[in-house]
């Protein structure tokens, strides 16, 4: 598919694989060919597995880029969060594997999977903005909002909290925690499982149950948006 990203469509799902053999920074180019990963197999009607390289899904956007203090850092945030948009709404379902450290834009990413599946070990997952002097975006508050357990919310979201593989699974940002021996076995469990699914109903279904969210997602992203591209005026960029 691309440098950093390979898409596979075998075993009746979908696998799409980022590597950039550092940590999943998302870059212009990254995000370019995530999109274009899942505009490809997004209609086979198979589900889709989005998976990092051993020890890390993403640290996150790539700070080079999002404190550059250009345009580009504005539509690197409108990439991201339209593919969390994207991956939320896709017609089957989304499993995620998160085989290590999950970070700002990482994290939302987890969040997006419709079954996040993680690994013990020493990783971190967090949302760090606020600890890093960042006020956290419209968007990713959302998607914290629908998907983490509301007595951890505002841990993740004000506190920037950082979390071990089993406390995100109590938190509600996986569904499960493996050893990493176990990851592939419990990925091919769960995309054989949710491939017997009805897809018409189960795309209906998702589309019935995160309509307010999805609609609250893309007014997030144009405010976003609107605020960031607003701020580059104001400072001449």
């Amino acid at each position: 598919m691309g440098a950093l990203v390979t898409s596979e469509l075998a075993e009746g799902r979908a696998t799409i694989t980022m590597d950039d053999g550092k940590v999943n920074a998302l870059s212009p180019t990254m995000l370019a060919e995530l999109h274009a990963a899942f505009e490809a197999v997004g209609g086979e009607g198979v589900p889709v597995v989005l998976r990092g390289r051993q020890g890390i899904f993403s640290a996150g956007f790539d700070l080079k880029v999002l404190t550059g203090g250009t345009t580009a850092a504005a539509d690197l945030l409108e990439q991201g969060f339209t593919l969390a948009e994207r991956m939320l709404s896709l017609p089957s379902p989304v499993i995620v594997a998160c085989p290590g450290h999950a970070i700002a834009m990482g994290l939302f990413l987890v969040l997006s999977g419709d079954y996040r599946i993680g690994v013990a070990g020493p990783y971190r997952l967090t949302a760090n903005e606020v600890a890093i002097g960042m006020t956290l975006p419209r968007t990713a508050i959302e998607i914290c909002r629908s998907r983490v357990a509301p007595g951890a919310f505002d841990r993740v979201v004000l506190l920037s909290e950082v979390f071990s593989p089993a406390a995100a699974a109590a938190a509600g940002i996986l569904d499960r925690v493996v050893e990493a021996a176990g990851l592939d076995a419990a990925v091919d469990e769960v995309a054989t499982t949710t491939a017997g699914l009805n897809m018409a109903a189960h795309r209906a279904t998702k589309l019935r149950v995160r309509e307010g969210l999805l609609e609250r997602l893309r007014e997030a992203i144009g405010a976003d948006d609107a605020e960031f591209r607003g701020r580059l005026t104001r400072t001449g960029t």
